[in-house]
């Protein structure tokens, strides 16, 4: 009897076994598709569809859009084409998406960007700001194909900046035309205040910034490095976001007119001073004209610090050191 009960035992096992394999190779819907080819096929609707998989079903829809097909619609052509053990799985639909390359309009004046600088090596894709005339918001082309968008022609006038590009597009009939057109303008990076600056005022490191012009726009003197003027002040009072030249600024006075200076005369062994007056505004290193105060004479010196001016070795030591006697 026992043996009887075991020899049941492995016929049912076995059964279970074999419902378990069946299901495990029975076709199976899947609710999405994703294809690059134009043809959906059995094999991409169902798992394990074995033989069957290379038989087409459906057109594929257009690139970068997808389109619904009713599952039972699908488990029916399923089954006429062979694979009988084909059924919806409980899908009322399978969405079917259609893989594309799609390329924007930022790809698009990437492209026009690269074509434009491949002409003049003085030029980047980066020195390029690329404007387009009733482009399409978005191109769609074959992943699939070598050459997705292929540069056929361009026409640009460097002087106005209009161009004409015309491109090569892989779709689904083959090789399309696509014509871009618009403006590409060359930028160059130039310096700038963050802020408004008053005239007198000091430029401090943190008072720029760097901005992007149209090269047409931008002075011939225009700053690009603001190193050599960190430290000087302004000559008049100027805008933020607006290009800076050399000639917006100036050293900074630290000498003013009517002011009282001391004026030295040195000399190898001999040091000579008296007072003076200012009689213009000087910086660091200007050459400005002082009175003597005792001899009410006018002399030229330099200007080394604030207070305190230099006369050049050049002027008699005769002469200053008979106002210093006065």
């Amino acid at each position: 009897m026992t043996r009887i009960f075991a020899l049941a035992g492995l016929v049912i096992g076995t059964l279970f076994w074999s419902l378990a394999v069946s299901a495990a190779e029975a076709p199976v819907l899947q609710p999405e598709v994703h294809t690059l080819s134009e043809i959906v096929t059995i094999g991409d609707f169902y798992r394990n569809a074995g033989d069957f998989a290379g038989i087409p079903l459906f057109r594929s829809p257009d690139l970068g859009t997808s389109g619904d097909v009713p599952a039972e619609q699908v488990a029916k052509r399923a089954q006429a084409a062979g694979l009988t053990t084909a059924g919806t799985n409980g899908l009322t639909k399978v969405v079917v998406y259609r893989r594309a390359e799609t390329i924007g309009q930022r790809e698009l004046k990437t492209i026009v960007a690269k074509a434009l600088a491949e002409r003049d090596a003085s030029l980047s894709e980066k020195d390029l700001d690329v404007t387009l005339f009733q482009a399409p918001s978005a191109v769609h082309a074959d992943p699939g194909a070598e050459n997705p968008v292929n540069v056929d022609q361009v026409l640009w006038s460097r002087t106005d900046g209009n161009f004409t590009l015309r491109l090569n597009v892989a779709g689904i009939g083959g090789i399309s035309p696509l014509t871009l057109t618009g403006v590409a303008r060359e930028m160059v990076e130039v310096t700038a205040l963050i802020q408004p600056l008053s005239r007198g005022a000091i430029l401090k490191q943190e008072d720029l910034t760097t901005i992007r012009l149209a090269r047409g726009s931008v002075p011939a003197r225009a700053l690009t490095d603001a190193d050599d003027v960190l430290g000087f002040a302004a000559r008049s009072n100027l805008r933020a976001n607006s290009p800076l030249t050399r000639n917006d600024f100036e050293r900074p006075v630290i000498i003013s007119r009517g002011e009282k200076v001391t004026v030295t005369y040195q000399l190898p062994g001999m040091k000579l001073t008296t007072r003076g007056q200012a009689l213009e505004d000087g910086a660091a290193g200007d050459m400005i004209d002082i009175m003597n105060l005792q001899s009410r004479r006018k002399i030229s010196a330099t200007v080394v610090a604030r207070g305190r001016v230099r006369v050049e070795p050049s002027v008699p030591v005769a002469s200053l050191n008979e106002r210093a006697q006065q």
